[in-house]
């Protein structure tokens, strides 16, 4: 099946050309285009794409409140957030917002439709370099802390809170087999595990979590 694809930019030139790339790869099928937030959020609901490519600056409603909205809803999909290392303070609000990932707008564009996929999977980080970094200063920072008691973690097993711990170190799933001397396939069982009984959307959202809950801080 194919990735269905909503691109999100003010500027046509843009989505044109993610478009066009994007129709070279029979695994990515763009459903629909939209130039602010507003539209991204009312074609989410009627075309139910698998990944939103969303930019952060536009007109009218951005891409945060955009974000927000969508991963609120009772739709399925994920946000993939178009960023620049200037951006840093947009992406720690996109973060919050719900995004499952990022990617730069000067990356290659194999970079990004591998992002895209990665994404839709749910299974990884995106540039993991630049995400455990924009992480880690999202946590440190004044006032990045949730509101209310940190996250609870309880009801997951020890061999689960390791997991969850390397998870925010942002080891991959090849990483934590190596690290705990399990299977890759165990791995991704006890990440799957952590996803349902945190109610985590993705794996963001369990970096996020570990984070919040003390298991890593951005030192270590």
């Amino acid at each position: 099946m194919s990735v269905r694809v909503l691109l999100v930019d003010d500027q046509p030139l843009v989505r044109s050309g993610l478009r066009v790339i994007m129709a070279d790869h029979p695994d990515l099928l763009v459903v629909g285009e939209a130039a602010d937030g507003a539209e991204a959020v009312r074609l989410v609901g009627e075309l139910g794409p698998d990944v939103v490519v969303m930019d952060i600056r536009m007109p009218g409603m951005d891409g945060i409140e955009a974000t927000r909205l969508i991963t609120a809803g009772p739709a399925t999909a994920r946000v993939l957030v178009l960023t620049t290392f200037d951006e840093d303070d947009h992406v720690y609000d996109a973060l919050r917002a719900g995004a499952s990932g990022f990617v730069v707008k000067d990356m290659a564009l194999d970079d990004i439709l591998a992002a895209v996929r990665v994404v839709a999977d749910g299974d990884a980080l995106i540039a993991p370099g630049v995400t455990r970094r924009l992480i880690a200063d999202f946590v440190g920072r004044p006032g990045a802390a949730p509101e209310g008691p940190p996250p609870t973690v309880e009801g997951i097993t020890e061999r689960e809170r390791e997991v969850l711990t390397l998870v925010g170190r942002g080891r991959s799933n090849a990483e934590i087999a190596e690290d705990l001397f399990i299977t890759v396939a165990t791995a991704k069982s006890h990440v799957s595990r952590l996803l349902a009984k945190l109610g985590a959307r993705d794996r963001v959202q369990l970096v996020i979590t570990a984070y919040e809950a003390g298991l890593v801080t951005p030192s270590r």
